[in-house]
């Protein structure tokens, strides 16, 4: 059989080589005393507040860079986690953290979000898996607050939001959120040591994937009311949303299955659903996702027909299709990953690459030129910076994680 690419040399530089021109574009959204902010196309950091969710990522992917041994990285995290812990983006009157802060204070709606949680918890157990100085302590606050607040016992999954008094809750629930806390709350079990956030992460996992996407032919809702039933309609008058998009969103298909494997991989007494859920996401993905309208690469979004709705294609999924099938190429052998995972990553760097301005182009139109229908700039390195890592690492509960304990295997 062919050599898989992620056992080649050659691959695993270009991937190296990749991770490290990202990071590098990625270090100048620094803000001083505020934390990460949004960088434009060209890389040049936009004034305005700046946003948890950035920052918590950004602390993430720093903290990766540092268990890797990459000079400087270190306290590109410290920045991140100081700045969650003591800057303006944190509620020191209320508690929790805003979606977006000035110098003074929170910028625009002053409530707050389990989506924007689930980061903080993200950039804090990173970063405490790095052993970077306050991020113990960050991430002790951020799980409090998300225990106190989102977490419902009852349900098995997190609330949406609440005012900044945390008074009124939204009468949402959402996937999105849900599925980024899965991976939060395992990477705060690999930092902690505690089997409550594994165990919570399946739950959530359960009640998302395995219980509402397996009724509705493995297409994942996104919008639910407070008890858990699809809101099949909700946004259809705003398709094009950047967190909550009408329809079902293909991307998260793929993250999502890939998320199933981190847990299969982290859990001591794995369900057996997981694996087989994560392929069927995988294989509903590239069916009904890939070219849906005719063109190469993934359509954001679909209706429950399976008709393209959104048809621009965006960074994140790609680089998440990439993953995706590198963990199920790593699970199961199958060679048809690898012929997938090689797709994606010629389709990446012939579409998404900017070797000019830098970084990726975070939105295409659907014939291949850059758009900005829903993202507009270059903020996010998160989602490449991980589908660099996952080809070479072994499954675990999270990357931070397998860094730890594999990092000498990036040769």
């Amino acid at each position: 059989m062919t050599t898989p690419w992620r056992n080649l040399p050659a691959h695993r530089a270009w991937l190296a080589g990749e991770r490290d021109r990202v990071l590098g574009f990625a270090a100048g959204a620094l803000r001083p005393g505020l934390g990460y902010g949004r960088l434009d196309a060209a890389g040049r950091p936009e004034d305005g507040p700046v946003e948890t969710w950035i920052t918590g990522r950004m602390t993430h992917v720093f903290s990766l860079a540092h268990l890797l041994g990459l000079p400087g990285a270190g306290p590109l995290a410290d920045h991140g986690v100081a700045a969650l812990a003591d800057g303006p983006l944190r509620d020191a009157e209320h508690d929790g953290w805003y979606a977006a802060a000035g110098p003074v204070g929170p910028a625009g709606d002053d409530g707050k979000s389990a989506y924007q949680h689930a980061f903080v918890i993200l950039g804090a157990a990173s970063a405490a898996v790095a052993g970077r100085p306050g991020a113990a302590e960050l991430l002790d606050a951020a799980l409090g607050a998300t225990e106190r607040r989102f977490w419902r016992e009852d349900e098995g999954a997190c609330a949406e939001s609440w005012d900044r008094a945390w008074r009124e809750p939204e009468p949402y629930r959402g996937a999105n959120s849900n599925m980024h806390l899965v991976e939060a709350f395992l990477a705060a079990a690999d930092a902690t040591g505690e089997e409550r956030w594994r165990e919570r992460a399946g739950r959530i996992a359960a009640r998302v994937i395995h219980n509402a996407a397996a009724r509705n032919g493995m297409r994942p809702v996104e919008h639910f009311t407070e008890d858990w039933r699809p809101l099949l309609e909700y946004n259809a008058d705003e398709p094009a949303h950047a967190f909550r998009p009408y329809g079902t969103t293909v991307g998260h298909w793929l993250e999502w299955g890939r998320l199933l494997l981190h847990l299969e991989a982290a859990s001591a007494r794995p369900a057996s659903w997981l694996v087989e859920d994560a392929g069927a996401l995988f294989a509903a993905a590239v069916e009904v996702g890939w070219a849906a309208d005719g063109a190469d690469g993934f359509v954001y979004t679909l209706d429950w027909s399976d008709r393209p709705v959104v048809r621009s294609r965006m960074h994140w999924v790609i680089a998440e299709a990439a993953g995706a099938a590198a963990a199920l190429g790593v699970r199961t052998g199958d060679p048809e990953y690898e012929r997938w995972y090689r797709t994606f990553w010629d389709h990446a760097a012939e579409r998404f690459v900017d070797r000019t301005g830098g970084s990726w182009f975070h939105e295409l139109a659907p014939d291949g030129t850059p758009a900005t229908g829903t993202w507009a700039g270059k903020p996010d390195a998160y989602h490449v910076v991980q589908a660099t890592l996952l080809p070479w690492l072994p499954l675990a509960g999270s990357l931070a994680g397998a860094l730890r304990d594999h990092a000498g295997d990036a040769g």
